[in-house]
């Protein structure tokens, strides 16, 4: 016999994604990304800043990603099927992983372009990059606040979140490049700025690919402590043993667990089969952050007779 049991904690509900809930912040961070990416790029093309190109080539696929983003979303939002019985909620995870190899790919472009200028440096337009890298802070701050819910429930989301905030300090890293180069005249400033922006995207887009490799593998949600969840159910009167214990993410605020429970027959008699689940769902509702879990309840011996049903 099983069950289902909900409860929200900013999870998705009726088939609504937790990205899908934000699908508003990330229309708005889209346009603001783009907007910023076609003024950098004017402003690239006039300062000859590589700092202030870096940062537009990160803008460019900070809007990518959160274009793909909305895009998963709108294929997650399609219903199950016999052949998906969990619809297509993963199109968001996997929407995160190419995010996040394109992320890689701007890193390492920086990187060439950063280490060349610092064996040949190059002028540019100091005055001009500050201004250019002030606009982008700010838009890029206004984006920040927008995502700033968002990213707590969702791994697209938080993506995009950590995109526009190493832009942020991107922009940062422009103006007090040109403002050095200004100063002093050293103009290895606007390279070693491009390189600050490259080290600022690689550890951020570590974290994002392997939280969404880890759904992808369906291991255990990180805020779920498995060998408690264990100690709990087996500490429920009646329980005798526990077994297939397995908890997984389907997609960004959608955590599920599944088990086979081993209830002794006189407790089964006395309370019966809907007590039993009740106190289960009870137990797992109260302490742990699962949205959906399902319980088979089985009498002492069942486990051997299912093994051999499955060969």
């Amino acid at each position: 016999m099983g069950a289902g049991h909900g409860h929200g904690h900013g999870h998705a509900h009726g088939g609504i994604t937790a990205t899908a809930a934000h699908r508003g912040r990330l229309l708005v961070a889209l346009g603001i990304t783009l907007l910023v990416l076609a003024t950098e790029v004017v402003g690239s093309a006039l300062t000859d800043s590589l700092a202030l190109l870096a940062d537009a080539g990160h803008m460019a696929t900070d809007a990518a990603g959160i274009a793909m983003a909305l895009l998963a979303v709108h294929i997650a939002g399609r219903p199950a099927s016999d052949q998906r019985t969990f619809g297509y909620a993963r199109a968001e995870i996997l929407a995160a992983v190419i995010n996040a190899v394109l992320l890689f790919g701007v890193g390492a472009f920086i990187f060439a372009e950063g280490i060349s200028r610092l064996i040949t440096p190059q002028h540019f337009d100091g005055a001009a990059t500050i201004v250019f890298g002030l606009v982008g802070m700010v838009a890029n701050t206004v984006s920040l606040l927008v995502l700033m819910r968002g990213q707590r429930e969702s791994l697209n989301v938080r993506g995009a979140f950590l995109e526009v905030m190493a832009d942020a300090l991107g922009s940062l890293a422009v103006v007090v490049a040109a403002a050095v180069f200004l100063a002093t005249g050293w103009q290895q400033a606007d390279a070693v700025a491009s390189l600050l922006i490259g080290l600022l995207i690689v550890p951020r887009t570590w974290r994002l690919l392997r939280e969404a490799v880890d759904v992808l593998l369906e291991a255990a949600p990180k805020d779920v402590d498995m060998a408690a969840v264990r100690l709990h159910i087996e500490g429920l009167k009646g329980v005798e043993g526990l077994h297939d214990l397995h908890a997984w993410t389907i997609t960004s605020g959608m955590p599920v667990l599944s088990a086979h429970v081993v209830v002794s027959q006189e407790i089964l008699d006395e309370v019966g089969y809907e007590k039993m689940l009740h106190d289960l769902q009870g137990c797992l509702g109260a302490h742990f952050d699962v949205e959906h879990c399902t319980f088979q309840l089985e009498p002492v011996g069942h486990a051997e007779h299912e093994a051999r049903l499955c060969h």
